[in-house]
């Protein structure tokens, strides 16, 4: 009878245990269902929330992965916002830059529909019309350009290049304008120096310097191109002798469509340094400029070597 007695007692005291293990782990997994509910509505809501992080526990665990996939999601999140903006920004500026020369072709085309216009009058106009209608033609072109970099869409074919190759094929583009203003272009590369970039995006960087220094360059100016290399970089290095460039202004003239007002006479868009910049910097390398008006300005572009 005894033994009966210490076997139910036995049994109770289990019973007693066993439920109250269930209650207390029931409470916890409420409690951490409440809490895990609860972080997830403060996540869904961006509300910032309060990761609890204990080593070594189950809470604390799952806490460190939902931290981890919350600052995934909002750094998405900030991603999205800011290429947003940046579309907004770019659709804004295409829209200032189009209205100039559209508003110009429509007006021309409205004098050249006048009966009282003579021959002459009627050929200049037609060939101002043809010059704004190459303006919004390298506008568009270059707008294509920028997008395609800003989106990521360009994909680089990066290659050990003689950086004479690269600067012969920029050099090509603005020969014929350098030229007509009598300006003397000196070059001194050796063949020996090499750089790891895309040859036809590289050149299109290098132009768009030069293009700026024959641009900016008076008549019977001067323009020296000149390549060196050091442990980690290939440089090519731009230098005028135009106005140059205000201290004031060194770090702007790289943004998209920027244009000084001492040079807002001479035609230009303001995204060429703009490209070459992103160009440059989306294959590793990096462009820094050099200015002490009015000793005119240099413009080095580092590129890796390997």
């Amino acid at each position: 009878m005894t033994h009966i007695l210490i076997i139910s007692a036995a049994v109770i005291i289990f019973v007693a245990i066993l439920v109250y293990i269930i209650l207390y782990y029931r409470r916890k997994i409420s409690a951490f269902s409440e809490e895990l509910s609860h972080t997830l509505d403060d996540m869904i809501a961006e509300n910032n929330p309060d990761f609890e992080i204990i080593s070594d526990t189950v809470d604390g665990k799952i806490n460190v992965r939902l931290k981890r996939l919350y600052e995934i999601l909002n750094s998405r999140t900030e991603q999205s916002k800011r290429d947003k903006e940046k579309i907004q920004e770019l659709v804004s500026d295409i829209s200032h830059q189009v209205k100039t020369p559209a508003a110009n072709l429509k007006m021309y085309m409205q004098i050249l529909l006048r009966q009282d216009i003579d021959e002459e009058k009627r050929r200049e106009f037609v060939e101002l019309s043809l010059a704004q209608t190459e303006k919004l033609e390298f506008l568009m072109q270059a707008l294509i350009k920028m997008s395609r970099l800003e989106t990521g869409i360009i994909s680089f074919k990066k290659e050990k290049l003689s950086v004479a190759e690269i600067i012969g094929e920029s050099l090509v583009q603005i020969i014929s304008t350098a030229e007509n203003k009598n300006i003397s272009v000196q070059v001194n590369c050796p063949d020996s120096i090499y750089a790891f970039c895309d040859i036809k995006w590289t050149a299109e960087a290098v132009f768009n310097i030069l293009d700026n220094a024959v641009k900016y360059t008076p008549e019977n100016g001067c323009i020296t191109v000149s390549a060196d290399t050091n442990e980690f970089y290939a440089q090519i290095k731009i230098r005028d002798n135009g106005a140059g460039i205000p201290e004031s202004e060194q770090a702007k003239i790289f943004g998209r469509f920027y244009r000084s007002e001492a040079v807002k006479d001479t035609e230009g868009l303001g995204i060429g340094l703009f490209l070459s910049r992103n160009i440059i910097s989306e294959q590793g390398g990096f462009i820094i400029v050099k200015s002490e008006p009015p000793d005119g300005a240099e413009f080095i572009v580092s590129m890796p070597i390997e």
